[in-house]
């Protein structure tokens, strides 16, 4: 048995080219998720030559913090155009491109194992930073180049699919609030609709506590006050439920068309008074609840405030047919979703079985 393993920095040379003429004012970074971002930086008044330039097919990566974060920020520049990024960047290459296949060695970076290595040797840095000798030591499994492209090839499929995915929900998002938009403005008579409050439409109920141990199995969605965080073989929400952040990051309704547990980050509506749910869900949406977030550092929602808030109510007729009108929409969104999921499981073993890559016969 031998091994395909072998150490980064045979494969790697550092880049630094400098922005010396200004020319170029594209200013990136990198975000913890390991993608290329617009710069939030002040730079008025900066000096940009300093900075340093990157290009296609190059790699940059941010070696600071990474035992606190637990995740380096390293990818591979993939735009046309050369951007500009802070000096504070390590900026790299793949040398031996014969033996080694850039795309290939950035899906080694999107391993969630090559976080953890990474962290482990970091602890002994200064304030938890990666040494870049330590960075240049550590391993990734080269198989033969024809395997690299097929394998990175069948990965890039699968993300683009996912993109296309999530472009056509959000077409269809925006279709479904501007029906809504429609029924608000325009489309209802002023004889059906009434002033009212939400307490008069529905009754918002605080989430329950489910430990981490227990998401981990089951059928029904766990949902937190983002997103889904897990599954759990029981729930507290009957189809077509509608929860909400509670805690930390409050509002963001999320409808949801199967039985859910809703964690005690959230609410939740635990009854609908003679409402449509489906015209509740955008209802919520549509409100602003800048004004609940308050200066604490953990901003809280009160569900009694969220009661007492004036809103136009239709009559159950114009719910009903608002809710036919959408139905289809969000059946499809759900269905991306659903395939959006498997894709992401995927992707995932994907890049967990790059290990296996490392030894051969």
């Amino acid at each position: 048995m031998t091994s395909n393993f072998r150490k980064i920095g045979d494969f790697i040379s550092v880049i630094d080219n400098r922005n010396t003429d200004g020319s170029i004012t594209k200013l990136m970074g990198i975000s913890i998720d390991k993608c290329y971002i617009p710069s939030v930086a002040n730079v008025i008044g900066t000096n940009l030559s300093n900075y340093k330039v990157i290009r296609r097919s190059q790699f940059a990566c941010s070696l600071m913090q990474v035992s606190r974060d637990q995740r380096i920020p390293i990818a591979m520049y993939e735009d046309d155009v050369p951007a500009i990024m802070s000096p504070a960047y390590v900026m790299f290459e793949v040398s031996r491109p014969e033996e080694l296949l850039p795309e290939y060695m950035e899906l080694w970076f999107k391993r969630a194992e090559f976080d953890r290595e990474a962290s482990f040797y970091a602890v002994g840095g200064v304030r938890g930073s990666l040494d870049w000798e330590d960075f240049c030591k550590m391993e990734l499994a080269v198989p033969p180049i024809s395997e690299q492209r097929e394998i990175a090839r069948g990965y890039q499929v699968i993300t683009n699919r996912i993109k296309i995915l999530k472009k056509i929900n959000e077409k269809l998002e925006t279709i479904t609030q501007s029906i809504y938009q429609f029924l608000c403005e325009c489309d209802s008579p002023k004889t059906e609709r009434n002033n009212g409050v939400v307490a008069d439409v529905l009754l918002l109920q605080r989430g329950h506590d489910l430990p981490r141990s227990e998401m981990n199995g089951g059928i029904y969605p766990v949902a937190g006050s983002i997103e889904t965080i897990g599954y759990h073989d029981q729930y507290t929400t009957k189809a077509p439920g509608i929860v909400m952040g509670r805690s930390g990051n409050i509002g963001n309704p999320r409808l949801y068309l199967c039985n859910c547990w809703a964690h005690n980050t959230t609410l939740y509506v635990k009854e609908y008074r003679n409402s449509n749910p489906f015209w509740v869900f955008y209802m919520l949406k549509n409100l602003n609840y800048d004004g609940f977030k308050g200066g604490s550092a953990v901003p809280t929602l009160n569900r009694n405030d969220i009661h007492a808030i004036s809103i136009t109510i239709p009559s159950i007729e114009r719910q009903n047919a608002f809710a036919n009108d959408i139905i289809p929409f969000l059946t499809n969104i759900e269905h991306n979703k659903k395939e959006i999921h498997q894709l992401e499981e995927i992707a995932v073993l994907i890049l967990s079985n790059l290990t296996c890559l490392g030894s051969v016969k």
